[in-house]
């Protein structure tokens, strides 16, 4: 299938958020990269406290969406408002957009979308707390596991990733 997916994090990530779409994806056949900030490792946070730290396959810089099929924005409260601030990961959101490649985000994952301007007139769905922020952003948010709009796919939280991977699986295949 020769399927690459890019996960766009940095440290602060909720750790199942980032292994339970990777082991999913790979396990489907497809090649996952783990895009930060900067070349070397990030720091996921595991629900109460921090978690392990994970190698980044790429820095944002030099990661290109060309190389890729589809980005996933796993969520956090740390991690996407690190993102929303940071313009090379802007940048690489917006240029997915206008590739019409798959985006999938979930619960606080959506955040950097906001600030990369791409929510405009989507249906979307989040983690409850960043609800607000899409609506005045202009995305319609509904409360649902997984909703799909055009090549965006979104979540609300961990108890969703069953149904958040298997929509990008989907929508990949």
């Amino acid at each position: 299938m020769n399927k690459k997916i890019a996960i766009l994090t940095t440290d602060g990530f909720e750790e199942i958020e980032l292994t339970s779409p990777k082991e999913a994806y790979e396990k489907a056949g497809f090649k996952v990269d783990i895009i930060g900030e900067k070349p070397g490792n990030i720091k996921a946070w595991a629900k109460t406290d921090w978690g392990k730290d994970y190698k980044v396959d790429k820095g944002v810089e030099q990661a290109s969406t060309s190389d890729y099929d589809a980005l996933v924005l796993p969520g956090g409260v740390i991690n996407p408002d690190k993102l929303r601030i940071n313009k090379d990961a802007l940048a690489f959101i917006r240029q997915f957009f206008e590739a019409e490649k798959p985006v999938a985000a979930i619960c606080h994952g959506s955040w950097p979308l906001i600030d990369a301007e791409v929510v405009k007139g989507k249906t979307m769905t989040s983690y409850q707390s960043i609800k607000n922020d899409l609506k005045n952003a202009g995305a319609k948010w509904i409360d649902e596991e997984v909703v799909q709009d055009g090549n965006l796919i979104t979540s609300r939280n961990p108890g969703d990733l069953e149904a958040f991977n298997a929509k990008l699986i989907e929508v990949l295949k």
